[in-house]
């Protein structure tokens, strides 16, 4: 056992719940962002200013043709495997060998392929680390190996990993659906949670699949959490403050929800609200990329999201036209609420003593 531990460690193969599931699934998300995310926001940047470079196939792979937009979007596999590659510390045969594996479980895992990328990717990876620098036909050996084991696996456990994860996202959006509010309670103070916290809430959606109105759930959840700190710490951090937790992350106030957990409550009491507020007055739907669920404001991809799902819809015919209650919608969920609730439940928290000066200090 002492021998397999070190050589574990040699190899920087370690088997922790922080790892895989914080530094990978973190990762995997930033493999989607910056290519299934960005290519759809560059297609709809070139439909909606008919811009002629973005809406020209630039590729031909048989009998289908790409847009500039298209081929980012395909490259969602490989990018989210390079991205757990980067983040297991895999050498660099192993880790360009991970581009070849993301390809193959994320065709392999269908609707659910970012959940068998991030399994998948994870023990070709460790699998590649452990043989890399071990002989010397390592140039051939090591991606050998890796790219062996991924497709394998690929094969093997993709398909059935991404019909599950579709099951369970298909679960929770008809449960949405069903019970609006409850549900919209439920998907927005979880979502948002995992925002907070240092996972990958985008990931999860996106693994899941998370659209509709449990998106739009998810939506509220991640947006409470992130403009409901910005605003009640402005006291404290002022606009570098807002700016950064308002479209960065609320995730930088997890030192001080580990020093005072009760600084967490005005936020995810918001987010309860605004959760059954979007799925039950607004109706509020993200349609767009299951990623952009998670993501909140952002970078305002959140917002993105739901207008690119707007415009899906208006062409597929599911959708007549944006109306200005689309519009307002979007805006109460995003902002206007999550500023305003969150500052009332702050002051409560405050009166009772809970929040003193300074305790969401960065």
């Amino acid at each position: 056992m002492n021998k397999l531990q070190q050589f574990l460690k040699k190899k920087n193969i370690e088997i922790s719940l922080k790892r895989y599931g914080i530094d990978a699934l973190g990762a995997m998300a930033q493999g989607l962002f910056c290519s299934l995310l960005i290519g759809t926001i560059i297609n709809t940047a070139g439909t909606q200013f008919q811009i002629p470079f973005l809406l020209k196939p630039v590729a031909s792979i048989g009998d289908v043709q790409y847009t500039v937009g298209g081929i980012a979007s395909a490259m969602s596999g490989p990018a989210m495997a390079a991205a757990i590659g980067y983040a297991l510390k895999c050498p660099p045969l192993v880790l360009f060998s991970m581009i070849s594996v993301g390809f193959a479980a994320n065709a392999l895992g269908g609707a659910g392929g970012p959940l068998a990328v991030l399994f998948v990717a994870i023990l070709a990876a460790e699998c590649g680390k452990a043989v890399s620098g071990e002989t010397k036909i390592d140039i051939l050996l090591t991606p050998l190996v890796t790219i062996g084991v991924g497709i394998f696996l690929s094969w093997l456990i993709a398909p059935p990993l991404g019909k599950a994860a579709m099951s369970v996202g298909g679960l929770i959006m008809w449960a949405t659906e069903l019970a609006p509010f409850f549900m919209g309670i439920l998907v927005s103070v979880i979502v948002g949670m995992a925002l907070t916290l240092p996972i990958s809430s985008a990931a999860i959606c996106a693994a899941l699949g998370l659209q509709g109105l449990a998106g739009g759930a998810a939506v509220a959840g991640c947006c409470a959490q992130m403009v409901g700190f910005a605003v009640i710490s402005f006291r404290e951090n002022r606009w570098g403050g807002l700016v950064s937790q308002g479209i960065g992350t609320s995730m930088l106030q997890m030192g001080n929800i580990i020093r005072n957990p009760r600084i967490w409550i005005p936020p995810t009491l918001c987010s309860a609200v605004t959760g059954p507020i979007a799925t039950c007055i607004f109706r509020l739907q993200m349609n767009g990329a299951p990623v952009s669920s998670g993501m909140g404001t952002c970078g305002l991809v959140g917002q993105i999201g739901v207008y690119t799902g707007w415009i899906q819809d208006i062409a597929n015919g599911a959708k007549a036209s944006i109306t200005p209650m689309d519009w307002a919608g979007l805006f109460l969920i995003s902002f206007l609420l999550p500023a305003v609730l969150s500052l009332i439940f702050d002051a409560i928290c405050r009166k009772l003593g809970w929040i003193r000066e300074g305790d969401m200090k960065l």
